[in-house]
């Protein structure tokens, strides 16, 4: 999953700050979680896929479709 999320950041160029100021969070609390040292929360993984508009399956590499089902 680290792989994903990080891949999707760079693709997008940006930066760990830009993401973590769209989440709410520290650079470093981002970084953590980027990284695997801190598990992603669910409140965490759902503003994420809301930035992305990416499903969170997509996220967790669960699916190799990013659109989000509704």
């Amino acid at each position: 999953m680290k792989n994903r999320i990080r891949s999707i950041r760079e693709d997008d160029d940006l930066t760990p700050q830009q993401v973590a100021d769209a989440l709410g969070i520290t650079q470093r609390k981002y970084s953590y979680m980027e990284t695997g040292t801190q598990q992603w929360t669910d409140v965490f993984l759902v503003k994420l896929s809301r930035f992305y508009n990416m499903s969170i399956d997509y996220l967790l590499c669960q699916t190799d479709n990013p659109e989000i089902n509704r």
